[in-house]
C-alpha cells in the first residue's frame, strides 16, 4: 500500500504542478530518487504522466474558455491574450518544447489550447519536453549522489 501511495503522491504532485497552480514536483521526485526504494524509470514515468495530463488539462481549458474572452470575469486581459497568441503564432508548436519551464510552461500549454493546436501534436511535443526534464533531473540527482557510472 505504501508503494501505491508513493506513486499516487508523485502523480498528483506532478499533475498539480503542470496546472496553473504555483507548485513544484521536482523536490518530491528528487527525494524519492535519493530514498532509492522505487525503480528510477517508474518514478520518471509516473511523474511524466502526471505532468503531461496536467498540461492536457491546461490545453483543454484553453480550448474551452477562449470563447469567453470578452466576458468581464475572464482572468486574462485582451492585451495579454493577444500577446500570447502572437508569440505562439510566431514561434509555433515548437515553443511547446519549453512547456517544462517554470513560469512560462504552464501558460504556454493553455495558449496552445486557445490556438487550437492539434491534440496529437500537443501531446507528442509536451510529452517529449516533460519526460526529458524528469529524466535529466533523475540523472543529475543520481550522479550527484554517486549512483551513476562514470
Amino acid at each position: 500500500m505504501l508503494i501505491l501511495s508513493t506513486y499516487l503522491g508523485l502523480f498528483l504532485s506532478a499533475l498539480a504542478a503542470a496546472s496553473l497552480l504555483p507548485l513544484q514536483s521536482e523536490a518530491l521526485l528528487v527525494a524519492l530518487l535519493l530514498a532509492g526504494q522505487q525503480p528510477v524509470l517508474w518514478l520518471i514515468a509516473v511523474a511524466s504522466l502526471g505532468n503531461v495530463l496536467g498540461s492536457l488539462l491546461n490545453w483543454w481549458l484553453g480550448r474551452s474558455l477562449e470563447r469567453f474572452r470578452h466576458a468581464r470575469w475572464f482572468p486574462v486581459s485582451e492585451k495579454r491574450l493577444l500577446q500570447a497568441q502572437r508569440g505562439y503564432a510566431r514561434y509555433g508548436r515548437w515553443s511547446l518544447l519549453l512547456s517544462w519551464m517554470p513560469v512560462i510552461g504552464d501558460p504556454l500549454t493553455l495558449v496552445a489550447g486557445i490556438m487550437r493546436e492539434r491534440l496529437w501534436v500537443f501531446l507528442a511535443i509536451v510529452s517529449l519536453a516533460k519526460t526529458t526534464r524528469y529524466a535529466v533531473l533523475a540523472w543529475l540527482t543520481l550522479c550527484a549522489s554517486g549512483a551513476c557510472a562514470s
